[in-house]
């Protein structure tokens, strides 16, 4: 039986979905975060740095989204979720795969520490922080992550999954670095092909049952 270490909020609904759209029986252990937002201490336990998304699997123990979503798919999918090996598709499907926590998710990290600095800081240093948020993020940050959204909202005008013509794990993987950006930038929303993606995967049955599994999933602004 495979379990899904699960943190509340967090990379490891990805897994879930992965699991309902494979079909596969897991069982699910919880874990809430800190009041820090920081994963609890009881995770490491599972796996030495203490974060989600681990799963087991017999005596296997993996982490990292990108390394568990294509082992499930390696060895309990058969041909589903993963276009045949040599063709144009594939080489999106693995690009796309590496692409999300490669590329992408640090931009959206960056942005949110930075976000977040004048609030942590004390009152009479917080115009200093604000002046720093903003010009990190007006200078750096909100730039590359513009130019990101241009480029997957050209991708998508390409073809309808971000592999080729159906949907695969690659799509589950770059669910979460746009849909924690659509929470935070409501130019996401406002752009035509990454907004029918999101409603797409919402829409689908394997999405909403991992949903009711993992619990509430409000992603932090």
């Amino acid at each position: 039986m495979i379990t899904v270490h699960h943190l509340n909020n967090s990379r490891s609904q990805r897994i879930l979905w992965m699991l309902e759209e494979l079909d596969l029986p897991y069982e699910v252990r919880h874990y809430q975060r800190e009041p820090t937002m920081q994963a609890p201490a009881a995770l490491r336990a599972v796996h030495p740095l203490g974060k989600s998304p681990v799963i087991t699997d017999g005596d296997r123990t993996l982490a990292e989204s990108g390394a568990i979503l294509e082992y499930l798919v390696d060895t309990y999918g058969g041909s589903k979720l993963k276009p045949a090996a040599g063709t144009p598709e594939r080489i999106h499907y693995t690009y796309f795969l590496h692409y999300a926590e490669g590329s992408l998710m640090p931009l959206l990290l960056m942005k949110l520490i930075f976000n977040r600095i004048p609030g942590r800081l004390p009152f009479f240093m917080r115009p200093v922080g604000k002046a720093i948020a903003n010009g990190a993020n007006k200078t750096l940050l909100d730039p590359q992550i513009g130019a990101h959204f241009m480029f997957l909202e050209g991708e998508l005008a390409k073809r309808q999954w971000f592999a080729g013509p159906e949907f695969t794990a690659a799509d589950i993987q770059m669910s979460f670095p746009l849909e924690a950006a659509s929470a935070r930038a409501p130019i996401v929303r406002q752009m035509p092909k990454l907004a029918a993606f999101l409603d797409r995967i919402h829409a689908r049955p394997a999405y909403k049952r991992a949903l009711e599994k993992g619990g509430p999933y409000e992603l932090m602004k």
